[in-house]
């Protein structure tokens, strides 16, 4: 699936992605600025998240809980230096906990992320609108 949006479009972009069945496991791909964070908060009230959200670059993760009482959990691993970090931080226990998960820089930890993952993808376009490709 690929779509185009802009910055005012995310609630309707996280809708579109939702509805198009995103696996429990999600990763992010997408370089500094490109509105990775931004869409994962969209994404976590879509889900019903009423808490404020933001990015969890310093404790790595954030967890969330919706309106029916399910938990999100939000991943930041640009700062992490190594894999062995996210395993001994028992981050793959996470992943592996039935919860939705959004993983912003999973490419920080190639070994932990499970076989069965969506993968999104985002582009800034030379007039500012974002290019999504959810695979």
């Amino acid at each position: 699936m690929e779509f185009t949006f802009s910055l005012a479009e995310i609630d309707l972009a996280a809708k579109k992605l939702l509805e198009a069945g995103l696996k429990q496991t999600v990763l992010f791909h997408a370089g500094m600025g490109a509105g990775k964070t931004t869409l994962i908060k969209a994404l976590a009230r879509q889900l019903g998240v009423n808490d404020i959200t933001s990015s969890p670059t310093f404790s790595l993760v954030n967890e969330y809980e919706t309106e029916d009482g399910k938990t999100v959990y939000h991943f930041d691993l640009y700062r992490l230096n190594t894999e062995e970090e996210a395993y001994d931080m028992g981050m793959d226990e996470y992943f592996y906990s039935g919860n939705m998960c959004f993983i912003e820089w999973p490419e920080k930890t190639p070994n932990l992320i499970p076989l069965d993952h969506s993968s999104v993808t985002i582009k800034i376009l030379p007039d500012g609108r974002r290019h999504l490709i959810l695979k």
